[in-house]
């Protein structure tokens, strides 16, 4: 890769989205997909003896992703998706990535590995249901189930499970993950907003204005902005400069679900999706060199992304013993009093499940809207989900979505309690003892704890809370073990449904 693309790749993943006109794909031919009627749904690309030992059979037309999706077509293209999930991809498929590496960024190998599979940095599975898996597909890991990742960008492959080399981490669980991505484009569009707004008033009153950065409840800090137009970005918390809240992984530096399926498909699978690492920015469809072309299409992507998206919120658990019930209602009310819901909010408020893919907010090497020409962005109605009827509005008509979280990074870790600070690598600029909240929807389902996996019990991990939790931890410390007892009934009762 040039060093011109090269540089043109850090820019855009690190300072957020370029222009979609300027990096357009070449217009897409588009037919009329409103019918249900799709007979050209699916495209076969090669044999379907049953003894054809490739996972992929068939791929979806793109164009069954275009406009605003009807229940019917929804459930169609999501029992793709699941089926794509569940896969074991074969070398006929295109696993492997002999000449590239795990990188975000395309990056060569200088020379092919004498094994494609390994636990360091991959390929470390054949299939996304290989780690995503409990209680059911979709959900956590255990330690087995592990990842080893990098820095991000382009770090070279390693072959050691060192602390040096890379930050070991456990495999969270998707369900609830559209409802998750929905609340982190609202709030950025509405910090970017309030960003708008102080530059306006600053221009116009010739005085610098200092924004409160509040969405939904949660403080991002602040930002002085100058008549000049500069905007003074250090005061900010828990959120990178340009505003856009990255809600997936463990240290919140994924935009969305289709930069997270893209990135894992070529990371632990060596599945390379043509949308990165196609002709439009390497110049090849075969950039690993592995003798398969286009190995993963939009459409693949777009399936995966909708199943993923569907995935139906953890639950309280309404099935227990009454004495179960009763500690569970004490635990909830201690919980408050502790203030672990100050970062484990228990709700956040939805204004629409209208998901579009692909989304607003990506970076370069992710398809981002009208990148194919404006008639195949697909809207996907999540009220049209059976789970969505359960879940409960305010008194705005706003869905409450209960995922005990804030979408926001914390310092987690101090030099009295370093547990959760133990990575020495710091991921997409954020630093080694900062995390992304952890949601608690489904905590009851998906043991082990902390982000590498490595801590067995609810009490280990409360324990290990430093930093910004330090207070609740020692509020925590201090109780008897009946009050622990309680809360640990209150969060084994929010779970994950079979």
């Amino acid at each position: 890769m040039s060093y011109l693309k090269l540089l043109t790749w850090f820019v855009a993943f690190t300072f957020g989205s370029l222009s979609s006109n300027l990096f357009a794909s070449e217009p897409v031919k588009t037919e009329d997909t409103s019918s249900d009627a799709t007979p050209t749904a699916s495209i076969a690309i090669n044999s379907t003896k049953p003894w054809d030992e490739r996972a992929l059979k068939s791929t979806t037309d793109i164009q069954q992703f275009s406009g605003t999706l009807s229940e019917r077509r929804m459930e169609k293209l999501i029992a793709e998706g699941r089926s794509l999930f569940a896969a074991p991809f074969t070398t006929l498929d295109g696993v492997g990535r002999p000449m590239a590496t795990q990188a975000i960024i395309p990056t060569k190998r200088r020379r092919p590995p004498k094994n494609e599979f390994a636990r360091t940095a991959g390929l470390d599975a054949n299939a996304c249901s290989s780690c995503h898996n409990l209680p059911v597909m979709g959900g956590a890991g255990d330690f087995v189930a592990n990842v080893f990742v990098s820095e991000g960008f382009q770090l070279a492959d390693f072959d050691s499970t060192d602390p040096q080399f890379s930050n070991e981490r456990n495999t969270n669980h998707l369900f609830g993950a559209g409802l998750v991505e929905l609340l982190a484009r609202e709030m950025s569009l509405e910090l970017a907003e309030l960003r708008e707004a102080a530059l306006k008033e600053a221009r116009s009153s010739g005085e610098t204005i200092t924004a409160e950065l509040t969405t939904k409840g949660i403080n991002f800090g602040k930002l002085d902005v100058h008549p000049d137009g500069v905007v003074d970005t250090r005061k900010l918390e828990g959120i990178d400069t340009d505003l856009i809240i990255k809600p997936f992984s463990q240290k919140g530096v994924i935009t969305s679900l289709r930069q997270f399926t893209v990135n894992a498909l070529n990371h632990h699978h060596g599945m390379q999706a043509n949308e990165r690492f196609g002709a439009r920015w390497t110049g090849t469809n075969d950039f690993d060199e592995d003798g398969i072309d286009s190995e993963i299409s939009a459409s693949d992507v777009s399936a995966l992304v909708l199943w993923q998206a569907s995935l139906k919120p953890p639950v309280v658990n309404a099935t227990l013993s009454q004495d179960w019930t009763d500690a569970a209602s004490r635990g909830s009310e201690l919980f408050d009093q502790l203030s672990c819901n100050q970062c484990h909010q228990r709700t956040l408020p939805l204004e629409s499940l209208d998901f579009h893919d692909p989304g607003p907010l990506d970076s370069a090497g992710t398809l981002r809207q009208n990148e194919l020409g404006r008639e195949l962005n697909a809207t996907y109605n999540l009220a049209f989900m059976d789970w969505a009827e359960s879940l409960e509005k305010d008194e705005q008509g706003r869905w409450l979505v209960p995922l005990f979280g804030d979408l926001k990074r914390h310092v987690i870790a101090d030099s009295q309690v370093d547990t959760l600070g133990n990575e020495l690598l710091s991921q997409r600029f954020v630093e080694r003892n900062v995390f992304m909240t952890s949601e608690l929807w489904g905590i009851g389902s998906t043991a082990p704890y902390g982000h590498r996996g490595d801590l067995t019990t609810l009490n280990e991990v409360i324990t290990a809370h430093g930093g910004d939790a330090r207070k609740s931890r020692d509020a925590w410390m201090d109780l008897g073990e009946s009050a622990k007892s309680d809360i640990i009934a209150f969060l084994k009762t929010l779970v994950i449904e079979p």
